[in-house]
């Protein structure tokens, strides 16, 4: 009887190392697993960033952007919500990163008779001179944000002789079909006055 017990508590003790060493053969599994993930998220994120820095070097001839006048004019129209990046106009994927232009960030639209001021909270504000704007429009995506049709306001403008898509979206997007309608007045407006002006000097 008693080799019977002693036989079977050595069977306990080798079934219990056995199942010792089977999970910690898991851990070490599970651990290497991790740490191969998370190398693997790190070179993408290094990878992202150098796509990034590369984008920026090949934009390098886009000009610096235009300040704010010191006397831009009364406020037409007032919007907050986000700035969600900029491309190059009709190409929705061909963000344009220098100068700030890709970093989404917070926004407050103000359009006067001078243009549209971009100011954002954290990130470098840029001006719209209003004989810049070429068009506004509703859309649904740009530049890897894709939202509900009519979700985004794409306002178009000429910068260093390049065209360039810029999308916000309102805090209210009610208010979006306003910005489209009177920037749009605008321009024409503008459109019309430099045709007179070019008619009259010849």
């Amino acid at each position: 009887m008693t080799s019977l017990i002693s036989s079977a508590a050595a069977e306990a003790a080798v079934l219990a190392a056995e199942q010792k060493s089977a999970e910690v053969t898991d851990w070490a599994a599970r651990i290497g697993w991790l740490v191969g993930l998370a190398l693997f998220v790190a070179l993408v994120y290094w990878l992202m960033r150098e796509g990034w820095k590369w984008r920026g070097t090949l934009q390098g001839d886009l000009p610096e952007l235009p300040s704010t006048p010191d006397e831009p004019g009364a406020a037409k129209l007032e919007m907050s919500g986000r700035y969600h990046g900029s491309t190059t106009a009709g190409q929705w994927l061909d963000r344009i990163v220098a100068h700030g232009l890709g970093t989404r960030s917070r926004a407050e639209l103000t359009l006067t008779e001078a243009g549209l001021d971009v100011v954002r909270p954290g990130a470098a504000d840029f001006f719209v001179p209003v004989a810049a704007l070429r068009e506004a429009r509703l859309d649904k995506g740009i530049a890897g944000k894709v939202l509900t049709e009519g979700g985004l306001l794409i306002v178009t403008w000429e910068h260093g002789g390049k065209l360039i898509d810029s999308g916000f979206r309102s805090d209210h997007a009610a208010e979006h079909n306003e910005w489209v309608e009177t920037l749009n007045q605008m321009i024409e407006t503008v459109d019309e006055t430099g045709q007179k002006e070019t008619e009259g000097a010849r």
